[in-house]
């Protein structure tokens, strides 16, 4: 597609806005020069007064460079120019008087809506209307065509008043256009980043989680081997391709979430238990678990707590030493309840998020407050209680 030049659009644009007046300045023109010539034909002033009307035409076009400091010195140019026509075209100066006037009173709007402005602009035309028919010695067609003047006035005070005042409104609209855009695009970042965040969540909580789990169990088989306890290494091996399978079909359930941007329908009960289940597989570790449920719970939030209840389960197998855990899941007041704990060596819980590759309960934390929630985490060296609040009646609103 071929683009226009700047150059080509500005005179386009002031053609476009500014063809009305020409047309206008263009029939005073006509019926000046046709007035005179019928009533006396003058070819020298016809010529001066062609040239000083061209001036004055040439200035109303670049009107849009004039300051609103300058006005007042375009404003006496303007006066003086068609005073000047007036007088060389004596046949016809109530055409030029009764046709520029008004116009030149209501470019004084573009500069400012003070009505004291458009009074001392509107006082002095009707002083160079007097002048100038006096100049000319024509006071009898002054009672005729006063009343005309005042009424062309009024007229072009009102149309000026309304065109810009829609000019004004556009420009504010175009503002609010303006504005709703920057409004937009800062969404569309925001969205950006929130769908990376997601991204990250459910690589970390699928493929990272699933992968860890298959090392230490492997790792464990290797024990097992150098122990010379082949039965029970064969045995982790099966559940370590288990793991396998599992970790396959959570991707690909994580990228059907992606694609369709919703949680699959779940039995949340049973899905808690098959990660207690999973869990005391993996670990050997036993899980005391206790779910009271007293209402359905959205899709969005069983996924999210799933997955909490995964991450925290995959720490304390990676980094608690626990021989204990306990899990707690109940909705009271509104409020769901998630407490993990464990008798494990405990850590820093300051230090959540700051260690490079250890992003799990900064996930777990992320996904609560998506939920209007939060994450507490206690740590000694005794063990650690991580417990997760969400809100129901806030969290299941669409």
């Amino acid at each position: 597609m071929n683009k226009k030049t700047p150059g080509l659009d500005t005179i386009h644009d002031l053609f476009a806005t500014r063809l009305p007046i020409l047309i206008w300045v263009s029939m005073v023109y006509v019926g000046t020069v046709i007035l005179q010539f019928l009533n006396e034909p003058l070819i020298l002033q016809a010529c001066v007064f062609t040239g000083l009307f061209t001036v004055h035409v040439l200035l109303h076009w670049n009107v849009y460079r004039v300051t609103a400091k300058q006005y007042w010195f375009y404003f006496s140019i303007q006066a003086v120019l068609i005073y000047l026509c007036a007088i060389l075209m004596p046949g016809g100066y109530q055409v030029v008087l009764i046709g520029l006037l008004p116009v030149m009173i209501a470019q004084s709007l573009g500069f400012s809506f003070r009505l004291k402005r458009i009074l001392f602009v509107s006082v002095i035309s009707l002083f160079l209307f007097f002048d100038a028919a006096l100049t000319i010695h024509d006071t009898g067609e002054l009672i005729v065509f006063l009343p005309l003047f005042a009424l062309m006035l009024i007229i072009v005070i009102a149309y000026g008043i309304l065109f810009f005042r829609q000019v004004q409104e556009r420009l504010r609209i175009q503002s609010f256009l303006h504005e709703l855009e920057e409004a937009h695009s800062k969404v569309e970042e925001l969205t950006l980043s929130n769908e990376r965040q997601r991204m990250a969540r459910d690589l970390h909580d699928t493929l990272a989680q699933g992968v860890a789990g298959m090392i230490m169990q492997l790792e464990a088989a290797d024990a097992h081997m150098t122990q010379g306890n082949g039965e029970r290494a064969q045995g982790i091996v099966r559940q370590a391709q288990q793991q396998a399978r599992r970790t396959l079909a959570e991707a690909r359930r994580a990228i059907d979430d992606l694609r369709r941007k919703s949680g699959p329908d779940l039995d949340f009960r049973e899905a808690v238990a098959e990660e207690v289940r999973h869990f005391r597989e993996a670990t050997g570790i036993p899980v005391e678990a206790e779910v009271k449920l007293t209402r359905p719970i959205s899709g969005l939030v069983m996924e999210h707590s799933l997955h909490m209840v995964r991450e925290g389960f995959t720490n304390i197998a990676r980094h608690a030493r626990a021989s204990e855990v306990r899990l707690g899941l109940s909705d009271r007041n509104g409020v769901l309840q998630i407490e993990i704990t464990d008798n494990g060596k405990g850590f820093q819980a300051a230090d959540i998020g700051k260690d490079a590759g250890h992003y799990g309960l900064l996930g777990i934390r992320e996904r609560a407050r998506l939920m209007g929630g939060d994450m507490t985490v206690s740590s000694t060296g005794k063990g650690t209680a991580m417990q997760v609040t969400i809100p129901l009646d806030e969290s299941e609103k669409p």
